[in-house]
């Protein structure tokens, strides 16, 4: 994943200069920084797969302890030169590394903005399973990814950059829940020009309650 983005860092910059691109993404990121700072949970704030660090700077405008990580150096170096007073580290959604970051503290919060696109679906519950195993009750996720509402549960596209699946919101929220968090809310955004499929907003809130044994049924199948 991450060569893709190395060779395309600059242009990528250059595409998309500000943090979001439609007025949803801009209050999704908002009403998550809010239900942070409200959980009362302390800790660090992870961005995952922080790109060129614009959203890792307005989480931290927002009066979070955010730090961005992502996979490709080349994007890391473009964020720290845009963003000196922001930290960020070299490092993959599903590699681990990340949490060495908050070492000797819970994490308050993780958002993983159109990165865990990238991570092939068996690997997703593990990934999920493993932000939860570094949060205390009341920490928060927020989850965006290009997605569909009805037929498949998950299903690959051809990203223009690297290999990439969108999902299904329940079947997704399912994996949350199996991984100890329980989704808060969703939005979905309708294909447009510059959008070509449904794009969702996922939040969800770690709770040490009883995990259902059974996945909830969405009329969805695995492909």
């Amino acid at each position: 994943m991450q060569r893709g983005y190395d060779t395309l860092a600059r242009e990528y910059e250059r595409t998309f200069p500000e943090p979001f691109q439609t007025p949803l993404e801009r209050h999704a990121v908002e009403a998550f920084a809010q239900h942070v700072r409200e959980s009362g949970v302390g800790g660090p704030v992870v961005d995952v797969g922080c790109g060129t660090g614009h959203v890792t700077a307005v989480l931290r405008e927002q009066g979070l302890p955010a730090t961005g990580v992502d996979p490709s150096e080349a994007m890391v170096a473009i964020a720290r030169e845009s963003h000196p007073d922001v930290p960020f580290e070299v490092a993959g959604p599903d590699s681990g590394q990340w949490t060495a970051l908050a070492e000797g503290h819970d994490l308050a919060a993780v958002l993983a903005r159109f990165s865990l696109i990238h991570v092939p679906p068996e690997r997703v519950p593990g990934v999920l399973e493993s932000w939860a195993e570094r949060m205390p009750e009341g920490g928060v996720v927020m989850l965006a990814f290009q997605a569909m509402d009805r037929g498949r549960a998950v299903v690959s596209f051809d990203h223009a950059v690297a290999p990439a699946w969108r999902w299904h919101p329940e079947v997704m929220a399912d994996h949350l829940l199996r991984a100890g968090f329980r989704e808060v809310w969703h939005s979905m955004s309708r294909p447009d020009e510059d959008h070509r499929f449904p794009e969702c907003h996922l939040l969800a809130m770690r709770s040490l309650g009883p995990i259902p044994q059974e996945p909830a049924s969405c009329g969805c199948r695995v492909e």
